[in-house]
Order: structure tokens, then sequence, then C-alpha cells
């Protein structure tokens, strides 16, 4: 596999001494994982963060090989960190989208979806203006799973996540569970002060 793509980093796993295993979400290809060697390195560490943009060279020799991935920086949004409800958000968006879809698997417009509300999160100065796409995200997620359910329109943001929960749990999730839920939980909790 040689693949060169622009993608979103979702997940990054310490392996070895330095490296990394990455989890990042391509348009086209979906969801690629990679060991990036050095990732713990003072050049890389800022690069590899979730929510961060890059574009990226996956190689691998053997089919079925993990794929060495070579991360170039394209956007970052290290500067979030400071922001302690735009950090969960962008934790629980990457989180989720990390632990729900297959590997090569292109979800177009959960890709768009997720580009989007990532830059929203971004740029805009308060969480009224996201927090509703939050639970969009977590909806249009669970129907390209196979998972649709009809939810009021007029749902706040905080109840339609609540009615999303259940779902999740039960059906997407699985295993993985407690760690993924735990961003989502504490996303939760600060949006309804921040929201409220």
């Amino acid at each position: 596999m040689d693949i060169t793509a622009s993608a979103i980093i979702c997940a990054v796993r310490n392996h070895g001494e330095t490296g990394a295993i990455v989890r990042a979400f391509s348009e086209d290809y979906g969801m690629l994982a990679g060991y990036v060697q050095g990732a713990r390195g003072r050049q890389l560490r800022p690069v590899l963060i979730p929510g961060n943009v890059i574009t990226g060279e996956w190689r691998t020799r053997i089919t079925g090989q993990l794929a060495r991935l070579t991360p170039e920086p394209l956007h970052s949004r290290a500067h979030l960190l400071g922001e302690p409800l735009a950090i969960a958000a962008i934790d629980w968006v990457t989180a989720l989208t990390a632990a729900t879809l297959a590997e090569g698997v292109p979800y177009p417009r959960v890709y768009s979806a997720c580009d989007g509300l990532l830059s929203a999160i971004e740029l805009a100065p308060a969480a009224r203006v996201w927090a509703g796409a939050i639970a969009q995200y977590e909806t249009l997620l669970l129907a390209e799973l196979g998972y649709a359910e009809e939810h009021d329109a007029d749902s706040a943001p905080v109840a339609m996540m609540t009615q999303n929960r259940k779902r999740l749990v039960a059906h997407v999730l699985g295993d993985r569970r407690a760690d993924v839920m735990a961003a989502r939980e504490r996303l939760v909790e600060r949006l309804k002060r921040a929201v409220a």
C-alpha cells in the first residue's frame, strides 16, 4: 500500500520507546493506520495532536502489514489546547470517529461533517454555535453505520446527545465504550455548564 493523502488525526497510541500508532481519517481512503517513528519527539509531538490535519504518506512492503506513516503538518489546532471546552469537543469527535469507522472504507459524508465540525469548534467564539452540530454528527455517524433513528429536530444539543448515547454504547462502541465514552462524558458536563 502506498497512499498519500490529507487526513485528520483521530487517535495516537504510544508504541515502543519513541513511536506511536496513529489513526487518521482521510476523505478518499477513510480511516488509515500507520506507525510513526519518533512520534514522541519534539518535532512530531505537536503535529500528532487529535484534530490536526496532516499530509501523510502511508507505505507498506507487504499486504496486511501496518504501514509506516510519514506525517507533514497541514493545519494545526494546537492553539486550542488551553481551551477546555473546545479540546473536550475535539477529543470526543476524534475518539468517536477512530473507534467506530473501519479502516480503508471511505465515508465521504462523515469526513465532510467531521472536517466542518472541527473547523466550527476551532473558529466559533462560543459552544452555543457548534454544540448542536456535535449531536448531529453523532446522529450522522450512527446513520452511516446503519443505526438511523428519528430525532426531534428542536431537541437541545445535550438532550439529543442523551438520546444518541444509548445507541452508541449498544450498537457501535461495544468493548471500547469505557475509554471512548469517558471523553464524551467530559464534553457533556462542560456543555451543560456552557450552553445551559
